[in-house]
């Protein structure tokens, strides 16, 4: 007789891999916003948003690009950029070669929290994540997420559903 405290279909083996892995998922979003939080007053999406615009040329990307980066919706990643625009980090104007996009462009107080925020936030993801593994176990987690990324998306773009 099934077990009904059990999800059909899944062996031993990976419901202890799926039980590990959506732990992951829960837990470490949670602490590097605390840390981001604590350090620098900043969520971790929002430093992502940062992090994308000093990455991109002129540090400025189409609000539609930046949403793709972030897997977030539009209306989140206004409400997200309005927050950095009223700290000066960020601001936004018509896109010059189509109106009908708005771009967000960071600002120099931008960057240099973006420079500022970096060192705490490597050096969490490095105790959360890389101190405890091998060289083999961060080659093998990179192979991990990019499968389990592509069977979630084929073309392997990062977007809003």
């Amino acid at each position: 007789m099934a077990d009904a405290t059990r999800p059909a279909g899944l062996g031993d083996e990976e419901l202890r891999s799926w039980a590990a892995l959506a732990t992951l998922l829960e837990w470490l979003p949670a602490a590097l916003d605390v840390q981001m939080l604590r350090d620098s007053d900043l969520t971790h999406f929002e430093y992502g948003i940062l992090y994308a615009l000093a990455d991109a040329p002129d540090g400025t990307l189409r609000m539609s690009v930046l949403a793709g980066y972030s897997n977030s919706s539009l209306s989140r990643l206004s409400r997200a950029v309005a927050r950095l625009e009223g700290r000066g980090w960020v601001t936004r104007t018509a896109d010059p070669s189509d109106g009908r996009y708005t771009l967000a462009h960071l600002t120099d107080l931008g960057r240099e929290t973006v420079v500022q925020a970096t060192p705490g936030h490597v050096e969490m993801v490095n105790r959360l994540v890389f101190d405890s593994l091998t060289k083999a176990q961060v080659r093998q987690l990179h192979d991990i997420s990019t499968r389990v990324t592509a069977a979630i998306r084929a073309d392997g773009s990062w977007r809003a559903t």
